[in-house]
């Protein structure tokens, strides 16, 4: 335990998702001794980050305007929805570069036992958005995880629709992983999700 300013700091960074008390002590010893870093840099982009980044209107993406540049991409399909969790989904699916339409983030996943479900997350907005009938496809890609796949159930359910295709991303082994340190619903769904090679 250190006194004053220093264990503020600490206790502040140990309060972020991800940061143990010892990265959290290292992140702050490093700003301590590192002379070259610039300290008002960080506290600017802290500022902004509250002033001026907020959710896209559209799909719930983080924006710097009203709709993020995905939305506003006349580049991007506007019949396809690819339904995500948080904001950082639409990032890994992002550099994939496989997906060229649209995106809508429920801000979350059914979860019970958080107190958290259907009605607190975005999923009006993704019924207001299908009610036209431009998108043919709503991709589900929550995590495939016990709260995800309780949303993508939920989904799928309540997204039945004439002309409208919903489909839910692939799960299963990674590249390099090994058959004996998988668990049982992993291998499962790479047996569900296998494709012929040959026949």
């Amino acid at each position: 335990m250190y006194d004053g300013i220093i264990q503020d700091l600490i206790d502040e960074f140990g309060r972020l998702p991800g940061i143990g008390p010892k990265s959290a002590q290292r992140i702050a010893f490093h700003i301590l001794q590192t002379e070259s870093f610039d300290v008002s840099r960080l506290a600017q982009l802290l500022t902004d980050l509250r002033e001026k980044v907020r959710f896209c209107q559209i799909c719930g993406n983080v924006a710097e305007q009203e709709t993020c540049g995905i939305c506003r991409d006349p580049r991007r399909s506007p019949t396809t929805i690819c339904v995500v969790e948080e904001a950082k989904d639409v990032v890994a699916i992002e550099r994939t570069r496989e997906f060229r339409g649209l995106y809508h983030v429920l801000g979350g996943a059914i979860s019970p036992i958080d107190g958290i479900g259907p009605d607190d997350l975005r999923i009006s907005q993704l019924l207001g958005r299908l009610s036209d009938s431009t998108v043919t496809e709503v991709i589900i890609a929550t995590d495939p995880n016990l709260e995800g796949e309780a949303t993508a159930t939920y989904l799928t359910r309540l997204l039945v629709q004439p002309n409208l295709t919903v489909s839910r991303l692939a799960s299963g082994l990674p590249v390099g992983g090994d058959l004996e340190y998988a668990d049982e619903v992993t291998l499962g769904r790479a047996f569900e999700g296998r494709r012929t090679v040959h026949r």
